[in-house]
Parts: C-alpha cells; structure tokens; sequence
C-alpha cells in the first residue's frame, strides 16, 4: 500500500473532550509520538511520514477542532491555550503520560505551549515551520479579521472551485516549492473538498485560524527558554510565510538542547515536499536522545 492507502485505512475515533470532539487515528508500536497539524491542513498532512515513523513508534495523528474529522460547538474555545488544553486532555483520557510531540504552523504553536504546561511529559519537540514571534505571516491576519463575515465562507467555497485562485498567493502556492505539486489532485483536494461541500466545515476553519493567539506567539521569545524537551526544528529553506532567516533566531531563544535543520527544495511544507529527508531527520534526533 502506498502512503495515501495507509492513512485512509487508519479507524478514526471521535473522542469527546468538553465542548470539542477531536479526530485520532492511530498507527504503530512503541514509545508514542503526538503529531499535530496546523492550518489549513489536519491530520492528512503527516500520510507520508506515517510509514517510516510508524515502524519505529506508535503515532497519534490529531484532528484539531475546526479542521479535519473534529467536531465543535458554538461553545468551542479556539484558541492555541485551548487547543492545547484538548490535546492534554485527549493524552490523559487515552492513558498516555510520555510522549514525543511532532507539529506543523500553528499545530507548532499549540505543541510549543504543552511543551511549557507540560515540561516531565514531552520528550522530545520536533517543530515544522511554525509561527515566529514579532512576525506576521502574509494573509493570515486579513483571514483572521474577515472569515468570520457573513458572506466571506460562501465565498471561500466558491472560489476554491477556482484553479487560478487555489494556486494564487491568497490559496495554497506557497505550500510548495516545486508548484507543480499544487496539480496533483491528492495534495490539495483532502484540504478543499471538506470547506467547499461543507459551509459548517468553512466555518470551522476560520474560527481554527481566527483562535491563532499573536500574544502567545510574540510572548514566545521569552517563553522559549522555559522548554525542557529537546528540541529540533526543521524548515522549508524556500519558505516565505514564515521565513528561514527569521526562524533561525528562535533557536537562540531556547535554553534546552536544540537542533535547526535546513530542508533543501522545500516550503511551508517540507514533510509533504521531502518526506523521506523529514522522516530521517525525526528518526535520528528521537534516537539520539
């Protein structure tokens, strides 16, 4: 079976967590690795790495509420705390004390707090181009203030009906170095087809992003220092949303054993973009410790 086959025959649970349900599939055997997803992705995201990680630990792969499998209510809190909160508390129902966290953007955000909450239970902090503090990314912050207007999700769907618009600055061009990816139906088409058959699912997704916390994020300079878990972090070199010379920085922010590996021909995406170069580097950072 390829990667797509693996994760698509992956059961999905549903578990209840207060007013949000989150999405877990899980793989594998051995010390388990939380894999977390940001936006607008979910838990599709990590299907290439699946394979090689899973051979060597049991992975959780995460639906965060507004995206993926999640379900939430006009009474789900977004915010990254929260979302933090709902994976804590999804580790405590699931009986997991120990554990690895591996996250992508703002999933990177979420991770970095239960890293601070949580210091004797996170291993190891494996980071993918996430958000930076005193940095904000391009479109994001105009997303974050009109999503949410009435007519702003109907339109969403339509025009992600629109090539020329999926593959402009204001949809997915970045996600990839080698644009050519944005063509492949598999790549794009598990991200758009839930908002566009799914006004509900629109909804979700602006409120996931709308709960990005820029407080947290810039308060993270500081907070970084406060992280015990090793920590790796590897980046898209070709990344303009959050860009190589700035993610750099952060690395001199942390107190604790960290490691910043640069991913050649690959953007806000590298685990979808190189898989086989992300996975090896996971393996080896989590081995060494």
């Amino acid at each position: 079976m390829n990667a797509i086959e693996i994760y698509q025959g992956l059961v999905l649970q549903k578990v209840k967590i207060v007013e949000a349900t989150l999405g877990l599939r899980q793989i594998g055997e051995g010390k388990n690795l939380v894999v977390i997803h940001g936006f607008p992705t979910h838990g599709y995201t990590w299907r290439k790495l699946l394979p090689r990680l899973s051979s060597n630990f049991k992975c959780h792969v995460l639906d965060l509420p507004g995206l993926g499998s999640s379900e939430w209510t006009e009474k789900t809190d977004f915010s990254s705390k929260s979302q933090a909160g709902f994976v804590m508390a999804l580790m405590e129902k699931i009986g997991i004390d120990k554990y690895s966290l591996i996250a992508h953007n703002s999933g990177a955000t979420v991770a970095r707090y239960i890293a601070i909450v949580q210091p004797k239970k996170i291993e190891n902090l494996i980071v993918l181009n996430t958000e930076i503090p005193n940095h904000r990314p391009p479109w994001i912050p105009f997303y974050q203030k009109v999503g949410l207007l009435p007519f702003v999700p109907r339109l969403i769907r339509i025009l992600l009906k629109q090539k020329g618009f999926v593959t402009s600055p204001l949809g997915f061009r970045e996600f990839y170095t080698k644009k050519s990816m944005l063509d492949v139906e598999s790549n794009i088409s598990p991200y758009t087809k839930p908002v566009i058959d799914s006004q509900k699912k629109t909804i979700g997704a602006f409120k996931y992003l709308k709960g990005i916390d820029w407080v947290l994020v810039d308060a993270f300079k500081n907070l970084h220092g406060s992280i015990k878990a090793r920590t790796l972090f590897l980046w898209g070199e070709d990344d303009r949303t959050f860009p190589l010379k700035l993610a750099r920085q952060m690395v001199y922010q942390f107190n604790s054993e960290t490691q910043f590996i640069t991913i050649k021909k690959a953007s806000l995406l590298p685990h979808e973009e190189r898989p086989d170069e992300v996975a090896q580097a996971i393996l080896k950072f989590i081995k060494e410790n």
